[in-house]
This record gives C-alpha cells, structure tokens and sequence, in this order.
C-alpha cells in the first residue's frame, strides 16, 4: 500500500500535466476575445474546422461576434471577422505578428523544403522584377506562345477544325492553363535535342501532359497532407509524388531546357550562392510550382463556367475582346496568322478584369496566418481592444468576412459580371459597410506582406485563356440547364477552390 500511494500520486500529477498541455485549463483572461476550447481536449473544434471551415467560422461569428479565439488542434487561433479591422492585423510589424514562422512550418511539412533565413524576401524581390512591369512583358508573351502550342497547334487541320471535342470543363481548363504556366515558368525542350521545332513543341505538349496528370495526384491529397492526416497508403503515395517532382524539376534537368524564366532561374541563382544543396533547391522548384500553377487552373474554369452560365456577362466580355482585336489590327481567319495577344493589350479589358475579380471573390478562399510573436493588443475599428497571447495565432478568412457579406457586396451569391466596375465603365474601388468605406473589400491574393507576388501573371494566364478561348473557338454545356457545381468545402483555406465534380462540355476550332 505504502508504494501504490505514491505511484496513484505520480499518475495523477501526469494526467493533470497532460490535461495542462492539452489546453483542458486554459481560460479567458481579462481583456482577451470570446474563448471557445471546443468539446476535445487538445483537438479542440479541429474536426469541425477541417469538415467545413466557412460554415464553421459562421457559426462562431454568430455565437461570439466579430473576434473569438478557438482551438485547433493544440493550436489557440483567434479570428478576426471585421473588415473594417483588417489592417490592424495586416499592417502590424513582424516582431508583433510574423507570417513566415507559420509558412516555414507548413512548407517543411508539405514539400520537404528547409526554408533560408530570408526566404520570403528573395520571392517577392524577384517577382517584382519578373512577373510585374516590364518583367510581365516577357512572361506574357511566354505564355501566350505556350497556349497557342497547347490550345492551337492544330490550326489547319480540316478535320480537326470540324469535329467537337467533349470532356470535362474543369479538366479542361486546369490542363491547359497548367500546362501553359509550367513551361513558361521552367522552360520548353530544346530544338536541338528534339531534332527540330516542331518536335520540340510536340514533346513540350506530351510531357507536360504527363506531369500535368501527376500532379493532379498530388494536388487531391494536398489538404489532408496540408493537416496530417493522410493514411499510411496515401502517405506512401504522396512521398512518390515528390520525388518525383524533385527529379523532374531538378536544377540539372531545368538547366537542359529552353527559355527558362527570369524568375526560376533567380531563385535558383540565389540559393546556390547561399550554399544551399542542388537536393533541396529542386524540392524548392516543386514548391513554386504548385505557389504559381494551383490555383490558376481552378480558377480558369470557374471564370469560363460562370462566362457560359451567364449570357449578358459572355455577351460583354466578348464584345470587348473583338473590339481589342479590331484596334490592333488584328483578325482571326482560316490559315492567317495567329493573334500577338500582349501585356499592353491585357491593360485594356475593364470588362473581363471585372468578371476576374467577381469570379475570385466567389471562389478564392485563403486562410490569412500570422504567429504571435509576443503578447499584445489588438485594436478593432470601434475602438475596442482585445490583448493577445505570444504563442497563439491570428487568422483573417476574408471569404466570410468580406467577400460573401451582403452589407459589403449585395447578392454575395450570384455572379455579377460588373460588380467591380463604375456606370462609367472603369475599375471600382469605393465599397463600404456599415456607412464607412473598407479598404479590404476583396481579398483573393491576400494582403500586405503575404499578398501573392505572382497575382499580375497569374490575372493574366486567366484572361490570356478566356481571350483565346473566345477568339478561336465555339463551346457550349453539354446539358445548359446543369447546375452549376458546388464548391468543395474540404479545400477551404488553399486559395482557389474546386468544384465537387466536373461539368461536361463541347468545343471545336471556329476556323
């Protein structure tokens, strides 16, 4: 008896210490936002969080209000879903709320990649310079030479002209502007190697439909692997994946191609000087892969979707794409030319920039992230302040909060092809709620330091397919009265979201 008394002791010291860990006695402090543990020690609402996020963070608006601070998983999140107090959150500095701690982690875990010091510095240094101003120049014309291969490389064919193509709308869409994107990014097979141009293109075509297809493996698994909860078998699968990317994206093999971008080739340059392994800068390659090719192809299609579902707003759109054509001097006819769709061509379509942006807000879903570097106060726009761990973390979910409220956007729901533009026809920019005007009224790209650097090329991979899309060919809905599809709600928090199932369709060469 004498030692099963101190043996109970101990044991219960560890379930207390456990329970401890497990946040089981974490209470609100004085000053603090709503605190919701959820029903499980530890995990907290992680499964309600992960089942549907959007729905979730609904919910806990309308049990706590604006701010409220929940567990995930061992994590303490606290959410702001004010608007009007975004800016409190993305203009702090980062000894207070830093987004890099929270990337490293995810980066590491998802692609194997060991992040330098000053990682995120380098990427937007040489997007700025690559894929912005005179840089997007050069990458527009890359990719709209990729398109053409991809999309057109049987202008001239007679039967190939007649005869209706059917698939999937989604598949469609993502292949292509994948496709396109990957080989104006990392290059295009040599004609020297290939034995002339044409079998370059056509080599270009069929490996890229290869790696397109793979990563299609890797893309379905990306969330549960984002969480950690892949089974043992899709873990496996997952690895593979990889390494195979690592192998395909290699600096060797990039290194063997053509017109190879500005932008590949900086981040390749800097990491070498900074020493890092060739092994691990081709797992960095694999990452900016999926940064720069994720999310465009998703979103490809739900612009066209929403495009054909809505014959005012295709009525529109075309109209403007003709009428570029007409000032450029440009014409689609059988055998001519094909169209030089440029960077300063894409500078003037308001109309399809607008159906961008709306098709964004419905469908681009990011989790914003910061780290609490310290324990500090957060100041809403009415003036209340909220103090905040060191440890815990901060989140924006601007598709809740902004992009779907209808005191900011009215008919959140339905797509509205002139949302963002004035009666005048220009960008619109004046949005308000509750009378006072919101700075963050769309958030697809993020905002402040974390804002995607990439946002002008990846806008214009999504025009340049719709623009050629229009131009060179008819397409319809199989079944025009099909809904359209709802949004995967497993993705939520990954940037562009993914429809449930596929769409059919039907398309041919117009000339």
């Amino acid at each position: 008896m004498s030692l099963l008394l101190p043996v109970l002791l101990a044991l219960l010291i560890s379930i207390l210490s456990g329970l401890y860990f497990l946040g089981a006695f974490r209470k609100r402090r004085p000053g603090e936002p709503p605190l919701d543990r959820g029903p499980i020690p530890w995990l907290g609402h992680v499964l309600d969080f992960r089942r549907d996020t959007a729905k979730f963070l609904q919910k806990m608006q309308k049990k706590h209000g604006s701010i409220f601070t929940v567990q995930l998983a061992g994590h303490y999140l606290t959410f702001l879903m004010d608007p009007l107090s975004f800016g409190t959150v993305v203009k702090e500095a980062k000894a207070k709320l830093d987004f890099n701690k929270f990337a490293v982690q995810l980066v590491e875990k998802v692609f194997g990649y060991h992040a330098m010091e000053n990682d995120h510095k380098v990427l937007q240094t040489s997007s700025n310079k690559h894929l912005m101003g005179d840089g997007l120049v050069v990458m527009t014309q890359a990719m709209m030479e990729n398109l053409q291969n991809l999309m057109l490389h049987s202008v001239g064919s007679k039967k190939e002209q007649t005869a209706w193509s059917q698939g999937g709308l989604f598949n469609y869409s993502y292949n292509i502007v994948f496709r396109a994107g990957y080989l104006a990014l990392f290059g295009n097979e040599t004609a020297k190697e290939a034995g002339s141009l044409e079998k370059a293109k056509e080599k270009d075509r069929i490996q890229s439909e290869e790696l397109f297809q793979e990563f299609r493996k890797y893309d379905r698994l990306f969330p549960r692997l984002a969480y950690g909860v892949l089974p043992p078998k899709e873990k496996l699968e997952a690895e593979r994946l990889k390494r195979l990317f690592w192998d395909i994206l290699s600096v060797q093999k990039v290194a063997n191609k053509d017109n190879i971008s500005g932008w590949v080739l900086d981040q390749q340059q800097v990491r070498a000087e900074n020493g890092m392994k060739e092994s691990m800068q081709d797992r960095y390659m694999f990452l900016l892969l999926w940064a720069s090719q994720g999310n465009t192809g998703p979103s490809a299609f739900w612009l066209l979707l929403f495009l054909m579902k809505h014959h005012e707003a295709m009525k529109a759109v075309q109209g403007e794409v003709d009428q570029l054509l007409k000032e450029t001097g440009q014409e689609v006819t059988s055998g001519g030319p094909l169209i030089n769709l440029t960077r300063d061509m894409l500078l003037k379509t308001p109309i399809l920039d607008s159906a961008v942006e709306e098709t964004l807000r419905l469908t681009a879903a990011p989790v914003l992230t910061r780290a609490v570097m310290q324990d500090m106060k957060l100041r809403m726009a009415d003036g209340r302040e909220y103090s905040i761990r060191e440890g815990d973390r901060v989140a924006l979910f601007p598709y809740t909060a902004v992009q779907m409220d209808p005191a900011v956007h009215p008919d959140p729901d339905k797509f509205k092809y002139d949302r963002f533009l004035t009666p005048e026809g220009i960008k619109k920019t004046d949005f308000f709620k509750d009378g006072k005007k919101l700075k963050y009224y769309n958030m697809p790209w993020g905002a402040g330091v974390t804002m995607c650097p990439g946002r002008f090329f990846a806008t214009n991979e999504l025009k340049q397919f719709v623009f050629l899309m229009l131009t060179y060919f008819e397409f319809e809905l199989e079944n025009p009265d099909e809904e359209i599809p709802s949004i995967d709600v497993t993705r939520w928090g990954f940037g562009s979201m993914q429809p449930v199932r596929d769409i059919q369709f039907k398309y041919r060469l117009r000339f």
